[in-house]
């Protein structure tokens, strides 16, 4: 038998071979090792506690008449705070650097799709020219001398490539591991955006709260100016002593000390203002001006189901997708256990001389089926399965934790909520006797039949219930918001929006080539 006739037996055992492990392996990736996910047990909700409460009402899905608000600061029926959140939402910088994440896992998602494919690949070529020293004598031969050759040049060019087979389904666990990280940074895009717009809300109300503290300040001083005006006249008539005029000059500049704080508060949040909105301070004077009223809630809010939080706060969808992550770098761990195989395998051209590489008979190739076992490591896989695990637990139990702090915070900001409200009522009917007692205070000092030490208890009366009434009303529109920021309202405005603003994805299309990542809804063929 010829060389060659022996020859093909053997590439026709080697195909089949081969051709056998590969169905072989597709057979056994058909279930990749390691956990599949499934959603961890979590306390069930049926109703609130305050669902009884006149301000709050409960319905049955986010269809209904009494489902949470999507864009709850409109309630507030305020064109400013519209303004504010709007501008937030397009300028906000922390608000970019989670959307810039989640640009981030869509391009690492396209690398974990490239991993079920041929992992190296390489094509290249080379041109070699030797001379071998001229100090070499001819070839003797027995009949003849044959001289030597000094120079010689070789050429080859080719391709190579290499393709772990994800026989374990460590690739498939990556590109789940990569799927859901990518669902989880939206998430954490929804929980930023959430968490801004119950951030810009609650700064205007306390700006708003400040500014009508500081009407009330400057009302009070005007009225204690009075009274202090009214002390030195009686004295310098001889109607009254010393004292009642040095009183009334400390309490006047008590009360003008609170100006300087409540200005400087008031500066400070419209600074922690600025940044949500991702603008120069200077510019807050012009988008709030030097006035105005804490916006009004509404008699009641629509609270929902709580079973509908688990879905709608993004939060709680963040930390089930942590949790289902971690779940497939366990599988990703396992599959380390058992060996791996390798396919490579290279074609090319190769001949002594660069006129014959493009011929018919310079074709070379090399086909190789190799397994690797890191037998020898088991006790470092294996630990590592274990830390893996380990991770997976805790972000479970993370998970049931951020369902209960949900829970609680909702019903905490309901029972806030409700109870301001009612304080609001007390504070207005003590504002009204307190301004009324004051004015008669006056009077009857004036009179002369009653001391000064009854004006300066009903005006102390008078500004501490002014005071607590703001603070009351404040308290009510702040808490009202802590429940729609609580309930994981606000986050559905970004739906069918872009995570970065246009000129920011310009830049990033400009500087280099995204393809169609950039959009919201990027093809399969992108991430490959």
């Amino acid at each position: 038998m010829t060389g060659a006739t022996a020859a093909r037996p053997k590439k026709r055992y080697f195909r089949a071979g081969l051709g056998g492990a590969l169905c072989l392996a597709f057979m056994v990736a058909c279930a990749p090792v390691g956990p599949d996910f499934v959603r961890p047990n979590s306390p069930v909700v049926k109703q609130w506690i305050e669902v009884n409460s006149p301000s709050v009402s409960q319905g049955s899905g986010l269809t209904s008449r009494s489902a949470p608000v999507v864009k709850w600061w409109e309630t507030f029926n305020d064109p400013t705070l519209n303004k504010l959140v709007a501008e937030a939402y397009a300028q906000n910088l922390s608000l970019q650097v989670a959307g810039a994440r989640v640009l981030q896992a869509r391009a690492q998602l396209g690398i974990a799709f490239g991993e079920l494919y041929p992992q190296s690949q390489a094509v290249g070529g080379s041109l070699q020219r030797r001379q071998i020293s001229d100090n070499l004598g001819p070839i003797a031969d027995i009949n003849r001398i044959i001289p030597l050759d000094t120079e010689f040049s070789t050429s080859q060019v080719g391709f190579d490539a290499q393709w772990e087979l994800d026989v374990w389904g460590a690739q498939r666990r990556g590109v789940q591991a990569a799927r859901s990280n990518l669902a989880l940074q939206v998430a954490n895009y929804d929980d930023a955006l959430v968490t801004l717009t119950g951030d810009v809300a609650a700064l205007y109300i306390n700006i708003r709260a400040l500014q009508e503290s500081l009407a009330v300040a400057r009302e009070n001083i005007q009225l204690q100016q009075a009274s202090t005006d009214l002390t030195e006249l009686r004295f310098n008539n001889g109607v009254t002593t010393e004292l009642d005029v040095q009183e009334s000059t400390a309490f006047l500049n008590n009360t003008q000390a609170l100006v300087p704080t409540l200005e400087s508060d008031l500066q400070q949040a419209k600074n922690a203002l600025a940044v949500l909105l991702g603008a120069p301070p200077s510019r807050m004077t012009s988008l709030l001006g030097n006035s105005g009223r804490i916006p009004s809630a509404r008699a009641n809010v629509a609270v929902g189901v709580p079973a509908e939080l688990l879905r709608r706060r993004p939060d709680v969808r963040a930390a089930e997708l942590a949790a289902a992550t971690q779940s497939a770098q366990v599988g990703i761990a396992m599959a380390d256990l058992y060996p791996q195989f390798i396919l490579s395998g290279s074609v090319g051209l190769q001949a002594s001389g660069g006129r014959d590489l493009f011929s018919s008979n310079s074709t070379t190739g090399l086909a190789n089926a190799g397994v690797v076992w890191n037998v020898l490591n088991y006790g470092r896989i294996k630990n590592n399965v274990r830390a893996q695990d380990a991770a997976y637990q805790a972000l479970i139990a993370n998970y049931q934790n951020t369902v209960l702090t949900a829970y609680s915070e909702v019903e905490s900001a309901m029972v806030a909520y409700a109870q301001a409200r009612k304080q609001v009522g007390f504070y207005q009917n003590s504002v009204t006797a307190s301004r009324k007692a004051a004015e008669i205070a006056v009077s009857q000092y004036r009179d002369g039949i009653a001391s000064y030490s009854r004006i300066l208890n009903t005006q102390t009366a008078l500004l501490r219930s002014q005071a607590n009434l703001i603070e009351a009303r404040q308290q009510v529109s702040s808490n009202l918001v802590a429940v729609y920021k609580g309930l994981g309202g606000g986050w559905q405005i970004r739906q069918n929006q872009e995570f970065l603003p246009q000129t920011v994805l310009a830049e990033m299309a400009y500087r280099t080539d995204w393809g169609d990542l950039l959009e919201k809804s990027p093809t399969r063929a992108s991430l490959n």
